[in-house]
């Protein structure tokens, strides 16, 4: 686990300019006026969706900066602006087509369902470690939009490395069908290095680090298991190398914690709780052990009083089901990382394969069946978990 200096956004819109207008929906298709006219090199895409509002990103080509190092080579690097608008006083379950360059084309164009305001039967879908081999993560992608879900969830390290620009164009490249049509929320893996592009790109509830949302009786939670990037100095010494990890992120931890119990408590009605984050609390990768039995040490029996069902989580990348006291812990990082080799069941281990997948899970209204479909359409387990009482 990592800290953080500041949970203040604002400090990381640096690099790109976010314009956010508000804008009045008054018709179930939305014209919105690209304020720079030009190729969208990102998106559209969907964030912040509610039962009556919505928020649509892209991002346009300003610059291509080089780089050139000491044997002449030299590396072309695009600058982005990033675009925003509100949408605000939608209808509720209510299908809006938008287009945000309105020149005659398709490249501005997309459609988004508000959430609906009663409670009832929907689906969303689960997946994580898309940060490398493309091409597979490119066909769970395609998996996924078949299954229409209303909403997609990324337990982390989306990118190889946040801070490299590289990463970010393919993955917006291989997202672009999907995330244009349906609200995509990620979650903070080590691999995104806490970089400014993260921010920039996703809009998200809260301080976007840790967040929560709702739809219907189901609560999202997201916590941020990694916080700011820190590589340790060379001067700390061996033996004062355990204390400077521990100062570090002691006390943004300690914060999200009690920030956690405050939602888990304010929410206690909820019909299903889903808890994410990226780091496992239970590993079946041997070196992984040690790291997962101390953050179970942190967290406590906080799911367990709080009656969450599901917790879910990427970083080892295979598919493991662990269950404790009514609480399912589930790896999901088979997005396309390559995979890890599983060591060491737990006792606590229900059921784990080293293989390419994502987790369909549908909502109804005394059950949710999570479905995890591997990357050739084939069910490989089926969880079925009771609606809160």
């Amino acid at each position: 686990m990592r800290s953080i200096k500041s949970p203040l956004i604002e400090e990381r819109k640096s690099n790109m300019i976010k314009k956010k207008i508000l804008f009045v929906a008054l018709f179930a298709t939305v014209t919105i006026f690209a304020q720079e006219k030009g190729k969208i090199a990102f998106g559209p895409y969907i964030q912040q969706m509610t039962t009556k509002s919505a928020t649509i990103c892209w991002s346009t080509e300003v610059s291509k900066p080089t780089l050139t190092d000491q044997e002449g080579k030299v590396k072309t690097i695009t600058e982005y602006q990033q675009h925003s608008i509100q949408l605000a006083r939608l209808d509720a379950n209510t299908e809006y087509s938008y287009d945000v360059l309105n020149d005659g084309s398709d490249e501005g164009k997309g459609k988004f369902k508000t959430y609906s305001d009663k409670i009832e039967p929907f689906n969303f879908v689960v997946l994580g470690d898309t940060r490398s081999r493309h091409d597979v993560h490119t066909k769970i992608v395609n998996r996924i939009i078949q299954k229409d879900p209303l909403l997609i969830i990324n337990t982390g390290d989306l990118v190889k490395d946040g801070r490299v620009i590289d990463g970010w164009e393919n993955f917006f490249r291989i997202n672009r069908e999907l995330m244009k049509n349906i609200p995509y929320y990620p979650v903070l893996g080590n691999h995104e290095k806490n970089a400014p592009y993260y921010f920039d790109f996703f809009d998200l509830p809260n301080n976007e680090r840790y967040y929560y949302f709702n739809v219907g009786d189901v609560l999202f939670v997201i916590l941020d298991s990694e916080g700011e990037y820190v590589v340790e100095p060379n001067y700390i010494s061996e033996e004062n190398s355990d204390q400077f990890w521990h100062d570090t992120y002691e006390q943004y931890f300690i914060t999200q914690k009690k920030w956690l119990e405050h939602v888990l408590e304010l929410h206690k009605e909820a019909g299903y709780i889903f808890v994410f984050q990226h780091t496992p609390l239970y590993s079946v990768k041997e070196s992984r052990i040690t790291d997962a039995e101390q953050r179970r040490k942190f967290w406590g029996d906080i799911y367990e009083r709080h009656n969450v069902q599901v917790f879910m989580n990427g970083d080892d990348h295979h598919y493991h089901h662990a269950m404790k006291n009514g609480v399912h812990y589930i790896t999901t990082a088979g997005g396309g990382a390559g995979l890890y080799d599983i060591d060491i069941p737990q006792p606590e281990t229900v059921k784990y394969k080293k293989i390419e997948h994502f987790v369909h899970i549908n909502i109804n209204e005394n059950d949710a069946v999570l479905n995890v479909i591997d990357i050739d359409g084939n069910q490989i387990d089926k969880i079925i978990v009771e609606r809160r009482k």
